[in-house]
Formats: C-alpha cells, structure tokens, sequence
C-alpha cells in the first residue's frame, strides 16, 4: 500500500516538472505560428495553429465539415517540443485529444508531426521569428 501512494506521487511529482520546467526568455514571448495537413478517414485535413509561453491552439477543419479547436501544452526542449492537446469539434465529432512533436529544422523554420483523433495523422510546417 505504502509503495504504491510513494510512486504515484512520483509519477505526479515528475508530471509537475515537466509543466513548470524553466524555458528560454526568448522562445516564451514571440508567437510562432504554423500550418498543417493531414489525412483522417481518407479525408484531407487542414489547420493553423500558433504557440508562445509553452501554451498553443490550433483551429481545424476535419472530415465531414468539422471545425473545431485545439487547446495544447508544449514541453520546450532545446530541438524539439512535445506536446498533448485536447480540442472540440462540430458536426457532432465532439471532443478531441492530439500529440505530437515539433522539431527545429533551421534557425526560422521547425517542422512537426502529430496526431489528432478526428483530423488524423498530420504534418507541420511553421516560423520562428
């Protein structure tokens, strides 16, 4: 029983880090937006999204006409970011979670892949300023 309340506090102790972890100055103020495409349900599918401050949304357009928005919390590494999300979206595709992680291609360019559960597997292509 001990063990057991002793690792799950651990395990939550860990999580907490890793959402407070400091973050360069730099990277935490100017916004850095991208775009997306994807594939779900042999559908294409579209997004914009933008980040700053370790936090992001991205608007969607799923299969069957869906709209929605996406709510995601990125873990700033030094050449790639993580992240979870979660979103919702009309037409009755209701709540979304996605992953994924983004990675630092050039000085102003970063590259992505992830997973949303409506829009699909996508790819990511965005700035840094």
């Amino acid at each position: 029983m001990k063990t057991t309340v002793i690792l799950k506090a651990a395990i939550v102790s860990v999580g907490l880090l890793f959402l407070h972890a400091p973050q360069r100055a730099d990277a935490q103020i100017v916004p850095r937006p991208w775009v997306s495409v994807g594939s779900q349900e042999g559908d294409v599918t579209y997004a914009v999204g933008a980040r700053a401050l370790g936090v992001g949304a991205e608007l969607g357009a799923g299969p069957d006409g869906s709209v929605g928005v996406d709510l995601l919390k990125f873990i700033n590494l030094p050449v790639l970011s993580p992240y979870l999300g979660v979103g919702y979206y009309t037409e009755d595709k209701g709540v979304a979670v996605s992953g994924g992680v983004q990675v630092s291609a050039t000085d102003n360019l970063f590259v992505g892949v992830g997973y949303n559960s409506i829009r699909g597997i996508n790819g990511q292509l965005g700035i840094k300023f």
